[in-house]
């Protein structure tokens, strides 16, 4: 349980640093993912927006107004994290609820607080950084505080070069 706490506080904080500074601290584009580096505590990523977003209420397609969506894989040589998987929906998921992460027909569960949702444990980022690294998509699908299920698509296309960029960034 501290592990997902301390995941969420910082999945926050990374998550603001990347609405801050989208362009300042990129290192690195491949094909549909790109890689930060921060310096200040160190900290490096790889992250990807949807290339297809969903919205339904009731089974029916709706509009709805939600905030940036990411995938992010994190990597944080001080604190020992290594290839931690995030992603934000854009909105508050619903209380209690998880995200459902589908990749080549295998799906992960991953817990949520707030707009943030992640793995378990290291060893499912793990798991799961290597199903991404196989896979050319990704499907989250998670409900929001407001009942709205969400279906977000990402393309897995230059994730494991990404993701090998930003953990040989900081390596430790």
């Amino acid at each position: 349980m501290k592990f997902i706490f301390l995941a969420a506080a910082m999945g926050v904080a990374a998550g603001a640093a990347f609405a801050q500074e989208q362009t300042d601290n990129r290192v690195g584009a491949n094909t549909d993912w790109s890689v930060f580096e921060e310096s200040d505590p160190k900290e490096c990523f790889a992250v990807s927006a949807p290339t297809e977003q969903v919205n339904t209420r009731d089974g029916n397609v709706v509009t709805v107004n939600r905030g940036e969506t990411r995938l992010f894989v994190f990597y944080r040589p001080g604190e020992g994290v290594q290839g931690q998987v995030t992603f934000t929906g854009g909105y508050p998921f619903a209380g209690g609820s998880t995200v459902t992460l589908s990749i080549g027909g295998t799906e992960y569960q991953m817990f949520t607080e707030d707009e943030w949702a992640w793995p378990a444990t290291p060893a499912d980022d793990a798991r799961i950084v290597t199903a991404m690294k196989a896979g050319a998509s990704a499907v989250l699908t998670g409900v929001s505080g407001r009942g709205t299920t969400t279906r977000d698509s990402f393309s897995l296309l230059g994730f494991t070069a990404s993701v090998d960029d930003a953990a040989a960034r900081c390596a430790s």
